[in-house]
């Protein structure tokens, strides 16, 4: 019997951004092409990263490197259209995190595609796996599960008192 997964919700994400499709995206049947749904990922990880200060594209002595990825596709996606990209870490490790990144259409509550990316920190000069460092694992365990259970948590207790 095979498992069939089930698309992301929202409410599984706490960070988004928000791409727009473009004419060029589309491939013959109309529909944005899969390559696209991946820079879509990696722009919204990329501007996570740099909006917090913690990627400098040019100067970052350590950077992460893309070693795997996946795409599992629940809906097309369509020029033109707008698309909130929604972005966590399952799994923070020590030189490597793994970001799980789903693709909403517009307003919809389910994503049209959920990616998992894993990342491998690396010093620029040698190209050697490095500890992730500290800075860039404050950023990126704040898209963790728990990182987000514990600000909810905070958040209705303020609400009790």
């Amino acid at each position: 019997m095979s498992h069939r997964a089930s698309p992301a919700s929202r409410a599984e994400f706490n960070y988004f951004t928000e791409v727009t499709t473009r004419w060029g995206d589309q491939d013959p049947y109309g529909h944005v092409n899969n390559v696209v749904y991946y820079s879509y990922c990696e722009a919204a990880i990329s501007e996570f990263l740099v909006a917090r200060g913690t990627l400098d594209i040019t100067g970052s002595p350590v950077i992460g490197l893309i070693v795997n990825s996946g795409c599992t596709y629940f809906s097309p996606i369509e020029f033109p259209g707008r698309i909130a990209v929604g972005v966590r870490i399952s799994h923070l490790g020590n030189s490597s995190a793994r970001y799980e990144v789903a693709l909403f259409r517009g307003d919809e509550a389910h994503a049209s595609a959920v990616a998992h990316i894993v990342y491998v920190y690396v010093e620029r000069a040698s190209n050697l796996s490095v500890p992730i460092p500290e800075a860039v694992r404050v950023e990126l365990y704040s898209l963790t599960d728990e990182a987000c259970k514990k600000t909810h948590d905070q958040e209705e207790l303020a609400n009790i008192n």
